[in-house]
């Protein structure tokens, strides 16, 4: 979400009324460190977020937010555009994770919101983008975006074969699984090359099947990425300088009146038209 300050509490002083903020929505008890020193405080045991666990939410007219959560913006980003600094900045945090290197190989499973803004972070660290994706509408929006070299249909074309192609037999140095799909995540696994690193964003309905020969024969890396932790300045901060563009990822704004039709109905039962729906009270 992002919006405009309309009222500051007593001793609030890194805001003022009118500012244009974004909020990382993080619910966490008063004890926890959220210092700018605090790496885990999304690790925290019972940590939830605004909009899932109460507090109002992206719809509401006004919320109420504690000054540690809520982070200025430059003019220079237009309000639409600082809606999208939150699911970017969860592509930040797990790019940071994988500790990818410019001119490396990178194939991203799964061209939905989380996997198009890790392959526009990636892009913006100069690495090689490989994407694997159903929707020809996603792997279009990549390939015109400028985040993607390489937009793989596996309905069509054998993933690892052609991943090994691209990288000259190698295989890729990392990968990110943005499904929660096993056949995507074992795909994954298999285009990488021996101790590459396999980076899991999803959140799991159920536990996958995962070949742990595979892993422990080429000695593969498994890691988790949650969100982000103190994450957002940076974000801001690549947004701003415009190495990142997320206009592109923006395929519709609605009014609020049509939230459940052109919303959440086409999110539901249409997904693979979109990327992300904006919601204006205006």
């Amino acid at each position: 979400m992002s919006g405009v300050v309309s009222e500051v509490g007593e001793g609030v002083t890194s805001l003022k009324v009118g500012d244009h903020v974004v909020v990382e929505p993080y619910i966490l008890a008063d004890d926890v460190d959220t210092s700018e020193s605090s790496n885990s405080y999304h690790l925290t045991p019972g940590v939830n977020f605004i909009g899932l666990a109460g507090r109002g939410g992206g719809l509401s007219e006004n919320i109420v937010v504690k000054e540690r959560w809520v982070h200025k913006i430059p003019d220079s980003i237009p309000l639409d555009e600082a809606a999208l600094l939150e699911p970017l900045s969860v592509g930040v945090h797990g790019v940071d994770i994988s500790g990818v290197k410019e001119g490396e190989y990178a194939i991203v499973g799964g061209a939905g919101p989380i996997g198009i803004l890790i392959a526009a972070v990636l892009k913006s660290r100069g690495v090689n983008v490989i994407v694997t994706e159903l929707s020809p509408i996603r792997r279009k929006y990549g390939i015109d975006a400028g985040v993607v070299d390489y937009a793989l249909n596996p309905a069509e074309v054998d993933i690892v074969e052609e991943v090994m192609k691209i990288t000259n037999g190698k295989g890729a140095d990392v990968a990110f699984e943005c499904t929660s799909v096993d056949v995507v995540l074992d795909t994954l696994l298999k285009a990488l090359k021996p101790r590459g690193k396999a980076v899991i964003l999803s959140i799991w309905g159920h536990n996958p099947a995962v070949d742990m020969n595979l892993v422990v024969l080429k000695e593969i890396e498994i890691l988790g990425s949650l969100a982000y932790v103190n994450t957002h300045k940076k974000t801001i901060e690549l947004l701003a300088s415009g190495k990142v563009n997320v206009a592109p990822f923006i395929t519709a704004r609605i009014k609020l009146d049509n939230l459940l039709e052109e919303g959440f109905n086409t999110l539901i039962n249409k997904k693979e038209t979109a990327i992300k729906i904006l919601v204006s009270p205006k």
